[in-house]
């Protein structure tokens, strides 16, 4: 088994405040779309922009930027193997507070899954291995530039060429693995990037600058095309498909990627036995399976115009702001309602 370091700890504290802050976020910044279009007539979805006049709003945005913070510090801390799935916590959060605060209810199913998600956790946690201890960016170069991760990122960089100019124009409209495969395959680099990043800021925090040194800028370059790709193209994944279909199949593709990433790049289950790398992608198992039911539920219950809010399941930046303000969500189906579930339906949206 893994042993749990005190590095280890901290990255794991990060994350739990990350996904606690996070999954509150969706919930403050509900409340303030809900205030605005109370206020203005004219809700998010269908292009008002009140809610920037709504302090609960930007409530909601300064939480959601501490819990990406904090989620920036974690990975400098603790392996992606440790840190990436915990960001399934958030949507427990978000589920919680939206039965006690919203008066939005969670289905017996949902809470299995909460459940599911929080046991999967656990596993994850006890048997994560140890962060590698990196004493500059250059070693941090030197595991970028081996041949199995070039490899691998070379392998990225095609195929998302060939999906963004081949798959994309032709099928990216119907069917979503397109949009979300392009964002799982540069959020892998992104969080690679991000945790390159970090530990570099992270020695220079302690005494040892790794600003004077190019590969440092590098990482932060790299984080800003992966972030804006990413957040391009779930743009056009959340603008065509249902939330409820794109979070779970981003949130799986995502965080394989990333946590294989991850073992290729920095090593993770080196000197780790069997059984932990076994009981690690069981807990992962568990945490997905549990990830798809709470989805699952939602759109169950949405379809019964009951549904709770369901904030986008993703471990990255990009994903929450991206359907932040709600403006990308449906409503279109509403014409084919009666007046009465047109109000509770806009209600839910907003």
């Amino acid at each position: 088994m893994g042993g749990f370091s005190t590095n280890n700890f901290k990255g794991f504290v990060l994350a739990l405040l990350s996904s606690g802050f996070i999954g509150a976020s969706f919930i403050i910044k509900k409340k303030g779309l809900r205030r605005a279009a109370a206020v203005s007539g004219v809700r998010a979805g269908v292009g008002g922009y009140a809610y920037l006049l709504e302090p609960l709003w930007w409530l909601g945005m300064i939480t959601m930027i501490v819990g990406e913070v904090a989620n920036f510090v974690a990975y400098a801390f603790a392996p992606a193997v440790l840190v990436t799935p915990l960001g399934a916590l958030s949507i427990i959060v978000s589920a919680v507070l939206a039965q006690f605060i919203l008066k939005e209810r969670l289905h017996k199913l949902g809470i299995l899954g909460c459940v599911m998600c929080i046991s999967g956790s656990v596993i994850i946690v006890i048997h994560a291995p140890q962060e590698r201890a990196i004493s500059s960016v250059q070693e941090i170069w030197n595991m970028a530039t081996q041949t199995a991760f070039l490899l691998y990122v070379g392998s990225v960089v095609v195929v998302v060429f060939i999906l963004i100019f081949h798959f994309a124009p032709q099928c990216g409209s119907t069917n979503v693995l397109v949009f979300t495969g392009i964002c799982s395959l540069m959020g892998s680099l992104s969080v690679m990037s991000v945790k390159a990043l970090g530990t570099s800021l992270k020695l220079t925090f302690e005494g040892k600058n790794q600003l004077i040194f190019p590969e440092t800028w590098f990482f932060m370059v790299v984080v800003a095309i992966c972030v804006i790709t990413q957040m391009n193209y779930l743009n056009k994944a959340l603008d065509t498909f249902n939330t409820a279909v794109v979070s779970p199949i981003y949130y799986v593709m995502f965080t394989s990627l990333t946590i294989l990433a991850s073992v290729i790049m920095f090593k993770d289950w080196d000197g780790q036995s069997g059984g932990s790398i076994i009981s690690e992608i069981c807990g992962f198992i568990v945490v997905l399976s549990g990830t798809i039911l709470l989805n699952v539920t939602k759109d169950y219950e949405g379809s019964s115009f009951r549904g709770i809010y369901h904030p986008p399941l993703s471990p990255s930046l990009s994903a929450r702001l991206c359907s932040g303000n709600g403006e990308l969500l449906k409503h279109d189906e509403e014409n084919l309602v009666s007046s009465d579930e047109i109000c509770l339906r806009r209600q839910e949206l907003y």
